[in-house]
């Protein structure tokens, strides 16, 4: 089983589910984050407040597939997010050693 972190732009959040569905990953847990990549953070004044306008509102996808869909997963992932600009987003993968599911107590792959 592998763990693929996935950060992407907000306004490709809803392409990437359906691109996911398409490949047979029905289920994954996402967050808001904000992060600061390798252009330069910006801050702009208004009524004598400072604000960050650098960093990025994202969505981290946290998604367990069995080995054999990895690929397929991380493709899905890079074609429906892809926009060619700087701040398309980062994916990582990573090993799982066990998955439980509290439920059944079932284990492994069938656990996902």
């Amino acid at each position: 089983m592998k763990k693929i972190e996935a950060t992407i732009r907000s306004s490709k959040f809803e392409e990437v589910k359906e691109a996911l569905h398409e490949v047979g990953v029905d289920f994954f847990t996402y967050i808001d984050v904000k992060g600061i990549g390798k252009q330069k953070t910006h801050e702009a004044v208004y009524r004598g407040s400072h604000y960050d306008v650098g960093s990025i509102s994202r969505k981290k996808l946290e998604i367990v597939v069995p080995d054999n869909l990895v690929d397929s997963t991380v493709n899905a992932i890079v074609n429906s997010a892809k926009t060619g600009e700087i701040g398309d987003g980062k994916i990582f993968v990573l090993s799982v050693d066990k998955a439980v599911r509290i439920r059944s107590g079932e284990e492994g792959d069938t656990a996902i």
